[in-house]
C-alpha cells in the first residue's frame, strides 16, 4: 500500500490536462465501447410458417445468432408442411474474420491506451529521455490508426452481410414450404433482430479511427523533430532612450514662448530701444 501511495504521490497527473494524454484517455474510453458493443452480442428473430393443414404449422421458429458470427453453423427446424414433419437448415455466411479482428485491434488499443496513460503518469522523465520513447509512441500509434481504418471498414461491410444473412425475409425463401409458387402455404416474419448494438460498434470503430490521427500530431510534437524547424521570431529592436533636453522640450512646453497666459513682455518697444543705443 505503501508503494501504491508513493507511486501517486509522485504521478504527474497535469499530463492529462494537456492533450497527449486527455486524448489517450479518449483512445482508452472508447475502445472499450468498441470491443464490447461488438463482442458482446446475441441476436435472435423469429419466423411463422403457416401450411394448409393447420396442424403441420409453425407459428414460432426462433433462430438466435452471436458474436463471431459463424453463421452457417446456426440452425433451425421449420416444418415440411406434409405428414408433420421437420427439416433442419442452416443459415449462410461466415463472418466471423471481420468480427474478430475488429474486436482484436479494439482489446489491443485498450491495453495500449492504458499502457501509455501509466508511462505519461509516472515515467514521463524517462519517457522523454533519448527521445526513444516519444519515437516508439509515434510508430505504435500510426500502426494503430492504420489498424482502426481496416478494422472499421471490414467489419461495416461483414455487418452489412450479417443483416442480409439474417433478415428473416431471406430466411424465409431457403423453407421449400414457404414458395409461393409451388404451395399455398403462408410464411412471414414475426420479429426482426436488433442491430441497433453492432451500428454502435461501427461508430465507436471510425470514432477511434479519429482519435487516433488526431493524436498522431501531438505524439509527433514530443518527438522533437519538428523543433529544427520552428524559428523563433526576430526579437525587436528597443528605441532609444530621449535626451533629456530633447524629451523636455518634446512633452513640456516653454512657458515663456506659449501664447496664452503670463506676461510676455515686448522687447522692440521704443524705451528698450533708445536703452541700448546709448
Amino acid at each position: 500500500m505503501d508503494v501504491v501511495n508513493q507511486l501517486v504521490a509522485q504521478g504527474q497527473f497535469r499530463v492529462l490536462k494537456v492533450p497527449l494524454g486527455f486524448i489517450k484517455v479518449l483512445e482508452w474510453f472508447f475502445a472499450i465501447f468498441a470491443f464490447s458493443t461488438c463482442g458482446s452480442y446475441s441476436g435472435m428473430f423469429r419466423m411463422a410458417v403457416e401450411c394448409q393443414n393447420r396442424t403441420d404449422s409453425d407459428l414460432s421458429i426462433d433462430v438466435e445468432f452471436e458474436y463471431p458470427f459463424r453463421l452457417h453453423q446456426v440452425y433451425f427446424n421449420a416444418p415440411t408442411c406434409k405428414d408433420g414433419n421437420k427439416k433442419r437448415f442452416f443459415l449462410v455466411g461466415d463472418y466471423s474474420s471481420s468480427a474478430e479482428f475488429f474486436v482484436t485491434i479494439g482489446v489491443f488499443a485498450f491495453l495500449y491506451s492504458m499502457a501509455a496513460l501509466s508511462i505519461y503518469i509516472f515515467f514521463f522523465e524517462k519517457y522523454k529521455e533519448n527521445n526513444k520513447g516519444p519515437l516508439i509512441d509515434l510508430g505504435v500509434t500510426g500502426v494503430f490508426t492504420f489498424m482502426w481504418l481496416v478494422s472499421s471498414a471490414a467489419w461495416a461491410k461483414g455487418l452489412s452481410d450479417v443483416k442480409t444473412a439474417t433478415d428473416p425475409d431471406n430466411v424465409i425463401t431457403m423453407i421449400p414450404a414457404c414458395d409461393p409458387e409451388r404451395t399455398a402455404n403462408s410464411c412471414r416474419e414475426v420479429h426482426d433482430p436488433v442491430m441497433s448494438g453492432l451500428n454502435t460498434s461501427v461508430a465507436f470503430g471510425f470514432i477511434n479511427l479519429v482519435l487516433w490521427a488526431g493524436n498522431l500530431w501531438f505524439v509527433f510534437k514530443e518527438t522533437g523533430i519538428i523543433a529544427p524547424f520552428m524559428r523563433a521570431p526576430p526579437p525587436q529592436p528597443k528605441p532609444a532612450a530621449p535626451d533629456a533636453y530633447g524629451q523636455q522640450g518634446a512633452y513640456e512646453q516653454d512657458p515663456y514662448t506659449s501664447n496664452q497666459g503670463g506676461y510676455q513682455p515686448d522687447y522692440s518697444q521704443q524705451g528698450y530701444n533708445q536703452e541700448a543705443s546709448e
